[in-house]
């Protein structure tokens, strides 16, 4: 038997169809750590969190969906620029 490859799932799986998500699922999801999840926040990049108390700040799933079509978009923008860039 042929050994398979690990291949990484795409982010949205880990997400449920709908509702909202608190910090650890949308840090798996991203990818990226506390620190920067907030300063991307701070700084407009990412989504503001919806607030169900004091402490408690979730994230709805269709603001994160919409997120990350808009960077693999923009990934796939920068690697189109830049295999241009390479043709020339």
């Amino acid at each position: 038997m042929k050994k398979r490859e690990n291949q990484p799932l795409p982010p949205e799986r880990d997400l449920p169809l709908q509702g909202f998500v608190r910090l650890p699922v949308v840090l798996r999801v991203m990818g990226i750590g506390k620190t920067s999840w907030w300063e991307g926040i701070r700084k407009g990049k990412y989504p503001k969190p919806a607030k169900f108390g004091a402490k408690t700040a979730c994230w709805h799933v269709d603001d994160l969906r919409a997120l990350i079509a808009k960077l693999k978009a923009e990934a796939g923008n920068e690697n189109r620029q830049e295999a241009a860039g390479h043709a020339r």
